[in-house]
């Protein structure tokens, strides 16, 4: 248990063993790193996973679907899946709502680049509206808006990365509009939680950055940016446009309404952007924005470092950034750190590179969560940092589709099963839902068809991403859960998800824990979804 997984030790309840559990079968689904390694400091077996009576028939129904496509989507969707951890907000709208809002904008779209521009629309322009009714033209927009048709048999990081310049000039606009689409698709998917990451006060922290310059001494640097209030007022900023995105996405949900929508009720945070292809004095001038904005208003909780890290300045300033971090942990322990690390291949870039990216966001930026990390085995002393995230409960944020789109990565390549056997907490994420033309359920089914995974894990991949999430309060777990297994705290061990609960310390944790609230929310999810496919099985 490390200070940047449990910043709070709050968190936990005073832990207990579980009580009983019938037993029907056991799967190997636990971590290796619950047990004692090898000598030669490989993971030893996993122990065997517990399973309900409930979990097996519901696993035996998702295993008699295997010749039901249209079943199987929907027991997809319909299963309970936690939360969207990895999620950049512009990314994640779909590419026909994109092309909508660049209508009632009255945008026009570049005829070569197919890129979105200002009015008016002149020569080598169309308007967005055309899209409307043109179909090929609207085809067209959606295949360099996203990954639309792009072939599976070719390197898509360029066309992935590109896609965000050319819908870039909607997206600023209506925060709160992107947020309600994702967000019906959230919940549509049957999640409650979301951090997704935008770019707060973006134009301020870019003039605030030319102002104050740059230093190498990042105490100094620090000092400069606060002085005269230069940073607060950067945060109010900030707020004021967190304020017009609430509003946008309560009119756009109508919510408190009797016409409001489901995602009215979907818990939300945000994350705080940095380009990490910018200048080091603009990186570390959003970076700080971030942090001070988490400590300041609950609806930021974390940053994160964004843009391809297998870019030039990326590249060049990698360690510089991971000190900016470490140093600033330090200065906000209340905010919280997820990082982009590892999104590398053999091949995209020099071997040399590909030698310390997670090891120095673990170790020097002492990140919370691990984003991608796919180079990982090609890494100097990827089993020392594998043991390190899994002590530390360091969970790596798995995008399946967009780590196949951008780097080529999937199937037996990808460090997916390592970081399981080696005990680190995984979770699975969308990345670019919009651009990858994905939504969660897709990944789940992915995990499940490639990997092999067994109803039991994929709910307990569910609840890590619960229990993973940067929420406030106590857990509903007891210990490291992904090392010994999903086990209730000793308050809510007698209880029973669907049903009223009877005592008064679980009450009292599920009142004030916002994190256990959600994640008994989830087993109650679990509890009916189980009640119903377990019929079907029998």
């Amino acid at each position: 248990m490390t200070l940047q997984r449990r910043s709070a030790l709050s968190r936990r309840v005073v832990p207990a063993a579980l009580g009983t559990l019938s037993v029907l079968s056991l799967l190997s689904a636990l971590p290796a790193a619950a047990q004692p390694a090898h000598q030669d400091g490989r993971p030893a077996a996993p122990p065997p996973r517990r399973v309900t009576a409930a979990e097996a028939r519901t696993d035996a129904y998702l295993r008699s679907l295997r010749d039901r496509p249209a079943a199987l989507r929907d027991f997809f969707r319909h299963l309970p899946k936690g939360g969207d951890l990895h999620n950049h907000l512009s990314g994640a709208v779909s590419t026909g709502y994109l092309i909508e809002l660049a209508a009632e904008d009255g945008l026009c779209i570049d005829t070569t680049t197919l890129a979105a521009v200002t009015p008016p629309c002149g020569p080598g322009t169309r308007p967005a509206a055309d899209a409307r009714t043109d179909r090929a033209f609207r085809d067209a927009v959606i295949r360099a808006w996203s990954m639309e048709d792009f072939p599976p048999d070719r390197n898509g990081h360029d066309h992935f990365f590109a896609t965000f310049d050319k819908f870039g000039e909607v997206t600023w606009r209506h925060r709160g509009k992107l947020l309600a689409e994702v967000a019906d698709t959230v919940v549509g998917n049957n999640q409650f939680y979301l951090e997704t990451m935008v770019t707060p006060a973006s134009d301020g922290a870019k003039k605030l950055a030319a102002q104050v310059g740059w230093d190498d001494d990042l105490a100094a640097l620090h000092r400069r940016l606060v002085a005269d209030g230069k940073l607060d007022r950067l945060v109010a900023e900030a707020r004021k446009e967190a304020d017009d995105g609430d509003a946008e996405f309560r009119a756009a949900e109508h919510c408190g309404t009797p016409q409001a929508r489901p995602a009215c009720g979907l818990t939300v945070r945000w994350v705080s952007q940095a380009s990490r292809g910018s200048s080091p004095e603009r990186v570390f001038t959003q970076l700080a924005l971030g942090m001070r904005l988490a400590e300041a208003d609950p609806r930021f909780v974390a940053v994160n470092l964004v843009q391809p890290e297998d870019w030039d300045s990326s590249l060049r300033d990698y360690s510089l950034q991971m000190r900016m971090v470490g140093y600033l942990r330090g200065r906000y322990p209340g905010a919280h750190v997820t990082l982009h690390a590892g999104e590398l291949w053999p091949g995209l870039v020099k071997p040399e590179d590909l030698k310390f990216h997670i090891a120095q966001a673990v170790d020097v930026a002492r990140t919370e969560r691990v984003g991608h990390g796919v180079d990982l085995v090609h890494e100097d002393g990827w089993q020392r940092t594998a043991r390190t995230m899994a002590d530390r409960e360091v969970a790596v944020e798995v995008p399946f589709s967009s780590n196949a789109q951008i780097l080529g990565v999937k199937g037996a390549d990808h460090p997916f099963g390592t970081y399981r056997r080696y005990g680190v907490p995984v979770v699975l994420a969308t990345d670019d839902p919009g651009v990858s033309r994905i939504d969660i359920s897709h990944e789940y089914r992915y995990a499940a068809d490639t990997y092999g995974l067994r109803y039991p894990e994929l709910k307990d991949l569910a609840r890590a991403s619960l229990e993973y999430g940067f929420l406030p309060g106590a857990s509903l777990w007891q210990g490291n859960p992904t090392a010994t297994g999903y086990r209730p705290v000793a308050a809510c061990r007698a209880e029973h998800p669907g049903l009223p609960v009877r005592g008064a310390t679980c009450r009292h944790l599920l009142v004030a824990s916002a994190r256990a609230r959600l994640e008994w929310r989830q087993e109650a999810a679990f509890a009916a979804f189980e009640q119903t496919h377990a019929r079907s099985a029998r």
